[in-house]
């Protein structure tokens, strides 16, 4: 899975996170790509961010991800999205989150997009 432009990555970002896909979510980031997690300490790498991404996914939330804007320069881009996701764990209350999201993409030798820096709670 790859993404042609930087706004792709997210758009593949939401449909991974709603199939459950954890594999092909790692896809779209770089191998050693920064996260940041709600706490502000930083997942660096795929074993790292598996876990992080890991406990999403497990949720099995309904995700939505709108880009806001794009500011690209050469094989460099900074995207401004804002998302929501709702979910129903088993035997606990429903989740509803939202935030506003800055990601660092770049694009790649073979000419896919893929994350740099991810801070889904930058603009929070």
């Amino acid at each position: 899975m790859t993404a042609r432009d930087p706004e792709e990555c997210n758009r593949l970002f939401g449909e991974c996170v709603n199939a459950g896909d954890l594999d092909g979510l790692l896809t779209l980031y770089e191998p050693e790509c920064r996260v940041v997690r709600r706490d502000g300490t930083v997942a660096t790498g795929h074993a790292e961010i598996r876990e992080v991404l890991g406990r999403l996914v497990a949720l099995r939330p309904a995700f939505q991800t709108r880009v806001v804007s794009v500011v690209s320069r050469d094989d460099l881009a900074v995207v401004y999205n804002d998302w929501t996701l709702s979910a129903t764990p088993p035997g606990a209350p429903p989740i509803e989150r939202s935030g506003k999201a800055m990601e660092v993409v770049r694009r790649q030798p073979d000419g896919s997009w893929r994350v740099a820096i991810d801070d889904p709670f930058a603009r929070s």
